[in-house]
C-alpha cells in the first residue's frame, strides 16, 4: 500500500492561490476595486445612491436606491458612464452596465 506522503511537495505559490481562493479573500479584493472605480467614474451624486453587485460575463450590476434614478441612469447616462468605463478601465472588458432597483441599500455617507 502507497503511503499518503509519498507525493511530491507542492510549490508553495499554488496552495496559497488555492487558500485565497478558497477563503474568497481575491473576490472581496475584487469588489472593493471594481466599487472604487463606479464610484470614481459615477461621481458623487450618483454614488450616494447606488453600489456595485458584481461583474458576470462583462455586465458590470449596478444596485440603485430608487425608481426615478434607475430610470435616469438606464435611460440617459448609460452610454456615457459605460464609455468612461471602458475609456478608463479597458482591462476591466466590461461590455455593459445594467441598472437593479435595491430600495433597500444603505445610504452612503461619501
Amino acid at each position: 500500500m502507497k503511503s499518503p506522503y509519498s507525493r511530491k511537495p507542492r510549490p508553495l505559490s499554488e496552495s496559497l492561490s488555492e487558500i485565497v481562493a478558497f477563503r474568497g479573500l481575491a473576490r472581496r479584493e475584487g469588489d472593493s476595486q471594481l466599487s472604487e472605480i463606479w464610484h470614481s467614474i459615477a461621481g458623487k451624486r450618483i454614488s450616494k445612491s447606488t453600489r456595485v453587485i458584481g461583474i458576470k460575463r462583462g455586465v458590470l450590476n449596478i444596485g440603485v436606491r430608487s425608481a426615478p434614478l434607475l430610470s435616469e441612469l438606464a435611460a440617459f447616462q448609460k452610454t456615457e458612464l459605460l464609455e468612461t468605463l471602458q475609456q478608463q478601465h479597458p482591462d476591466l472588458k466590461i461590455r455593459d452596465l445594467k441598472f437593479v432597483l435595491q430600495g433597500h441599500m444603505k445610504k452612503r455617507d461619501s
